[in-house]
């Protein structure tokens, strides 16, 4: 992976145990640790944002910063437009994460494909400041976001 490539990691989870009698009582889900490489300009800004049932997030263009996204809670399809004008989708959720890479100047949205709130975690590599200018809207007029609305 270089800086500018989109991508897709499967995230290592781990059941969490009682200390007392083992049993299961959750999971850890291991998204970002400073010696693996999966990210290669370390965050210096992480957030929550929520995504409302079946609403789309975007399109738009980060033009100075990469952004890496998990879902953490729900079900989220990312919608990725490579420099060649291809969609590239990713389908993740809270069961299997996977770590979406968007590299700066790529334009991407995503779409909550759950019937509540999701909830996706962000890593970006320059923090946003109100004002700064640096995203850009743009328009996925030829991607068929119906095809989600039936999932």
């Amino acid at each position: 992976m270089n800086d500018d490539s989109i991508y897709s990691i499967k995230l290592e989870k781990y059941e969490s145990k009682n200390i007392v009698d083992k049993y299961v009582n959750g999971s850890l889900t291991v998204i970002w640790k400073d010696w693996d490489n999966k990210i290669k300009n370390q965050p210096k800004m992480v957030y929550v944002t929520s995504v409302n049932p079946r609403e789309i997030k975007g399109p738009h263009i980060h033009t100075k910063r990469t952004s890496h996204f998990v879902c953490i809670h729900g079900k989220i399809v990312f919608v990725i437009k490579d420099k060649q004008g291809k969609y590239i989708e990713f389908v993740t959720d809270a069961e299997e994460p996977k770590l979406i890479c968007v590299p700066k100047n790529i334009a991407s949205a995503h779409m909550n494909l759950s019937n509540n709130v999701s909830h996706v975690l962000t890593l970006a590599d320059i923090a946003w400041r109100p004002n700064d200018q640096e995203m850009k809207d743009v328009s996925f007029d030829d991607y068929d976001w119906s095809k989600w609305k039936k999932s």
